[in-house]
Parts: C-alpha cells; structure tokens; sequence
C-alpha cells in the first residue's frame, strides 16, 4: 500500500512538472534580431543586449538569466534564445553608431526585429572661439 502511494506521488510530481514546463515553454518566444546601417549594408560584430522583464529563466540551477548578450554576425543577425514574451528592451551599441535602445512588446512564438543605426550627428558647441 505505500509503495503503490509512493509511486502515485511520483507519477504525480513528474506529471505536474511535465504540465508546468509545457504551460511555460508556451510563453516563451525566440527572436532574431538583424542589424543595418542606414545604407542598408549589415552590421557586423554589433552588440546586441535584450533584457527581459517580469520573469527569468532560470539554467540549471544558476543565477536567473533576465538578459541575454551577443554579438551580430557578418550578415548583421543576432539569433537570441528562448526568452518569456512580454516586454523586451533591445540595446544594440556598434562602433561608429549611435547606441540604439526600445523596448518591444512581444507575443509570437517567434520574431524577427529589424534595426537601422544611425550615424552619429555632428556634435556643436555653443561656445565657439
């Protein structure tokens, strides 16, 4: 009799894990990011930092991972990994740019963001001599 109440725990706690790890997966979201000049050339080697708010993922049993950073790839793209839906800040900081930085709303399953940098605007000083 406790062996069979045991093994229905068991199969009880693996089942509810199972569910909460499917209901979870549900409500993540996986983003490409692709990086461009304002000619429309790709990016490379731009760093790409997407934070994401609420809730963390935890790896494991590591720290909770609330962003992720990488690097754009020759064609401008950053493939970032599961992350929960919902509001996510993209900062995007690549030599010669200006820094870009917005926060999206994101609900699909997956995305694909495009981004244009800037070049830096001329810089002018009131004080001239």
């Amino acid at each position: 009799m406790k062996a069979r109440f045991l093994t229905g725990m068991l199969v009880f706690v693996f089942v509810s894990a199972f569910c909460a790890v499917e209901l979870f997966a549900k409500d993540l979201t996986k983003m490409r990011i692709v990086v461009t000049g304002p000619n429309g050339k790709p990016v490379e080697r731009a760093d790409v930092i997407v934070r994401f708010g609420g809730r963390t993922i935890k790896k494991l049993g590591r720290k909770a991972v609330t962003q992720w950073e990488m690097r754009s790839t020759q064609l401008g793209e950053a493939d970032i990994p599961e992350m929960p839906k919902g509001s996510i800040r993209i900062q995007v900081i690549a030599k010669g740019f200006q820094t870009f930085g917005e926060t999206f709303d994101v609900n699909e399953d997956e995305r694909t963001i495009q981004i244009s940098l800037q070049t830096p605007q001329k810089q002018y000083s009131a004080h001239e001599h």
